[in-house]
């Protein structure tokens, strides 16, 4: 039987980029998918001539993905093709306004002074609190390995008020800006990593210079292209891929995790990586003595709308986003009364408007978003997910988007979907809830604290959700890895 110095169980992007770094390592690497497709979270679906991404749909930090193919000696444009997005995002409001953002500060000048001029200058002070964010939490929070006090010595002592973990992000963002629309639009940040802005640290508007400043990419030929391309990189680097491998146990010896058993067959590696729900994996995979039941508060879930279209809808760009008129009301239902908003901000993004191959001649692919609860006893989606439906559809009309006649083709995903389909516990988007000051000492490390030999990578570890993030997540697990194996030796 063939031995493996690492043993990685999914094949969502995290245990992708983890595979492919080690691999260059020199290690020998077996990623076992229980699907018939790799890229967890991230998939796609077709029918009847129309294409949709199943998973993110929005990508930001092109550096990261370029950083992870220079790491294997390759280039990312001989795999992928990431295009810049502009609009970043169409924002409407009820009323009917509309700001395109862009990374064009003229342009979002122009567009913010016809909404409130005293918030251009306010805007723009934003940003470089953004910016600051970014410089002096990166190197800590999101580029290295999981925060420790080893990490936090990172953080020069002059820049520790700069970190901002004592205010809300709208707090800060009120402190910045006049107008509630432009107000919504920058709070709408904390939504990437599934949080309300009203209860998320102000340390999360760091977000808003990743897209607002870095801007936003649409891989040619969908979102899932980059899984595409991380499979074929992994290939060309020896990593072994086994699709419909479901993982039944992470077997333990000698106090260490030492390999998987897939079908009543055990497979032995020096260590394992988990690319699967943190949570999932404790109540799942390990002997009974070594689980932990996870109480954390899980982050937002989504209920999804694909829909096939006919005809071409005027005014609607790439992504768009349909804002209600009480944003706070809208978190409050989610994660206050464990229901779906009442009157949900909707978000749609047409990839079809980039890549008209994604739906027949003279129609269009939506993908369409609004924020749900994680899956608890007081929403049943079995009995409300027809009304729900409708209802979503109805706040569309209501805005002008009345496509209820239009539609050729429909799938929809609940939260009940989404747990099932990617394994996320109670369907949460992003695993633990960033609604706590300093959350980012919570979120769960990639090495495992209580098994040597297991580590952890994807969303629900650090660094956080969100694709280039779960790609770094990758790198940390992969360096954690390496570091134990040259101890061992």
């Amino acid at each position: 039987m063939r031995s493996y110095n690492t043993i990685v169980i999914g094949a969502g992007v995290g245990g992708l980029s983890a595979a492919i770094r080690l691999a260059q390592a020199g290690q020998r690497v077996l990623v076992l998918e229980q699907n018939p497709a790799v890229g967890g979270k991230m998939s796609e679906l077709r029918d009847r001539g129309y294409r949709w991404d199943r998973g993110p749909s929005v990508i930001t930090m092109r550096p990261v993905f370029e950083d992870l193919f220079a790491a294997a000696g390759r280039r990312l444009a001989d795999y992928l093709t990431l295009e810049p997005v502009e609009p970043l995002t169409r924002y409407v409001w009820p009323d009917g306004i509309r700001l395109d953002a862009t990374r064009d500060l003229a342009r979002m000048a122009e567009q913010i002074e016809s909404i409130e001029p005293r918030d251009v200058e306010g805007y723009l002070a934003y940003l470089a609190y953004a910016a600051r964010l970014h410089r002096v939490t990166g190197p800590a929070f999101i580029y290295g390995d999981p925060v420790s006090p080893a990490t936090l010595l990172q953080v020069p002592m002059r820049d520790w008020l700069a970190v901002d973990g004592w205010r809300t992000m709208d707090q800060a963002i009120r402190s910045h800006v006049r107008s509630p629309r432009l107000r919504q639009l920058l709070g709408r940040f904390a939504t990437y990593v599934g949080a309300s802005p009203y209860r998320a640290p102000a340390t999360l508007n760091v977000i808003a210079h990743v897209e607002l400043t870095g801007g936003v990419w649409y891989p040619r030929g969908g979102i899932y292209a980059i899984a595409r391309a991380l499979e074929r990189l992994a290939g060309e680097r020896g990593v072994e891929i086994r699709q419909g491998a479901r993982v039944e146990a992470i077997t333990v010896a000698s106090g260490r995790a030492s390999g998987v058993r897939v079908a009543g067959q055990t497979l032995e590696a020096e260590s394992v990586l988990a690319n699967v729900d943190v949570a999932k994996r404790i109540l799942r995979l390990l002997p009974e003595p070594l689980r932990r039941r996870a109480s954390f508060e899980p982050s937002v879930s989504g209920f999804v709308l694909l829909l096939g279209v006919r005809g071409l809808t005027p005014g609607l760009a790439h992504h768009n986003i349909f804002f209600n008129a009480d944003y706070r009301s809208e978190f409050e239902d989610v994660f206050q009364r464990g229901r779906p908003p009442q009157d949900p901000t909707i978000y749609i993004t047409a990839t079809s408007k980039t890549d008209p191959e994604h739906a027949p001649t003279g129609c269009e692919n939506w993908f369409v978003l609004v924020n749900a609860p994680p899956i608890d006893e007081r929403w049943d989606w079995a009995r409300e997910a027809d009304r729900y439906r409708d209802h979503v559809l109805a706040t569309l009309a209501a805005r002008g988007l009345d496509v209820r006649d239009r539609i050729e083709v429909e799938h929809r995903l609940t939260p009940v979907d989404l747990e099932r389909l990617t394994g996320a516990r109670r369907g949460a988007l992003y695993g633990m809830s960033s609604n706590a000051m300093w959350s980012a000492f919570r979120r769960p490390a990639n090495r495992a604290a209580d098994l040597p030999g297991l580590y952890f990578a994807g969303g629900t570890a650090h660094p956080g959700g969100g694709v280039p993030m779960v790609a770094l997540s990758g790198a940390a697990a992969a360096r954690a890895i390496l570091r134990d194996a040259r101890r061992t030796r």
